[in-house]
Formats: C-alpha cells, sequence, structure tokens
C-alpha cells in the first residue's frame, strides 16, 4: 500500500488488516477456551480460523489437542498428518499420531508413523519408547495369528496371553485377545470354555461379529440350535 498508493489498493489493504485483526482476536478466544477446558468452544474458534489460514501448522495441534479431549481421535489424527507435513521435522506430530493409533487398538498403523517419528530423530525417547512397546505387540499379535492360520490353536492363545501381558493398560488388545482366543477354542471343539469367552466379549462389545460366530460355532457343538 505504502509502495504503491490506489483506491482499489487502500481497500483491499484495509480489508485484510480487518480481517487480520478479527482472526487475531479469535485466537486469543480460542486459547483462552482451551485454557479453560471448553474444548467445543475452542474448536468452534479455530475452525472459523483455519478457513482462512489453512497452512497454519500450531493451529492445526491446537486443534488436535482439543478433538482428543473431546474424545475424537480420528479429527485428531487429520490435523496431525496435517501439521506433520507443513512443519519440518515435526516429531511431535508422529509421535501423537502414532500415540492415538495405539490407543485405539490399530498396532500396525502405530508402528508405521512411530517409524516416521525415528527417522527424523533416531534418540527421540518417547518415539523410541513407544517403538519398542509397540513393535514387541506387533510381533507377538503377528506370530499368533500365524499359528491360527497353521491350526496351532493351543500355540495361538499361548501368544494371545503373552499380549495381554505386554499390554494391560489398554483394554481393546485384551478384548481383541479374547476374541481370538474364542475363535481358537471353538476351532478346537471346546465348546463350553469357547461359549464363556465369547460371551465376555460380547458383554463389551454386544455387535461384535466374530465373536457371534465363533459363538454359534461352539453352540452347535454342544446340540444347542437355539441359542
Amino acid at each position: 500500500l505504502k509502495s504503491n498508493p490506489s483506491n482499489n489498493e487502500e481497500k483491499e489493504a484495509q480489508t485484510q488488516l480487518t480481517k487480520s485483526d478479527e482472526l487475531q482476536r479469535l485466537h486469543s478466544q480460542a486459547l483462552s477456551a482451551y485454557q479453560q477446558e471448553d474444548y467445543q468452544a475452542a474448536i468452534s474458534l479455530l475452525d472459523e480460523i483455519l478457513a482462512v489460514c489453512v497452512w497454519d501448522a500450531e493451529l492445526r495441534e491446537l486443534r488436535a489437542e482439543c478433538y482428543i479431549k473431546e474424545g475424537e481421535p480420528s479429527k485428531a489424527i487429520s490435523d496431525l498428518k496435517a501439521a506433520a507435513k507443513l512443519k519440518n521435522d515435526n516429531t511431535e506430530a508422529f509421535y501423537k499420531i502414532s500415540k492415538i493409533y495405539y490407543q485405539l487398538g490399530d498396532h500396525e498403523l502405530s508402528l508405521s508413523e512411530v517409524r516416521e517419528c525415528l527417522k527424523l530423530d533416531q534418540d527421540h525417547k518417547q518415539c523410541f519408547s513407544l517403538y519398542k512397546q509397540v513393535k514387541k505387540l506387533n510381533k507377538q499379535i503377528e506370530s499368533a495369528e500365524e499359528f491360527i492360520r497353521d491350526g496351532r490353536y493351543e500355540d495361538a492363545i499361548s501368544k494371545y496371553d503373552s499380549v495381554v501381558k505386554t499390554e494391560p493398560e489398554v483394554p481393546i488388545y485384551a478384548t481383541r485377545a479374547k476374541e481370538r482366543v474364542c475363535h481358537c477354542l471353538s476351532k478346537s471343539q471346546q465348546a463350553t470354555e469357547a461359549i464363556k469367552l465369547c460371551t465376555e466379549v460380547l458383554q463389551l462389545e454386544p455387535t461384535n461379529v466374530n465373536a457371534l460366530k465363533d459363538r454359534a460355532e461352539a453352540y452347535l457343538l454342544e446340540d444347542l440350535y437355539e441359542e
């Protein structure tokens, strides 16, 4: 505007300055809402800002934090993936994405994301610690599934017991392990135990199709056709 003043440019400049002031005000309100733990309000304000400032990695990271607090992990992942691309060497974003996937029970994607973090910084303490945990768990689950494919059901059950010991803190892994052990028991014609374990899974997840199918197979073994 100073280098080449004209009516059109002045009008455009004033509009942009007004918008800029408005965005700064919204940013202050968003930070305030976040600090007061009003995450839904913070998300609404950040939505408005990010509609204009699409490439702001920090704002996306802040909105991701709000989504995590609000129990919307998939939306958090979306923002963190964008932030990982927008900011160079963003190990923190990769770590958080990996952690979310891990908590959701998606150990394979978790492993993939934490490897991205270690590519950027092989000495990253948090990423290395998470990597060791996910890699161990991933290997145990892969090994158990291989046993199932080979019909070695007792070995698979033993391996899934190890999975539960490796990760006692995240409930989804224990539930998945029970589901697969129930499958093994059903396949190896241990009907009573299969029915008991599948029922435990279905109390936690009433619409778990695998547990329903495996319990049905176990009921057939016991001639319980109505069930």
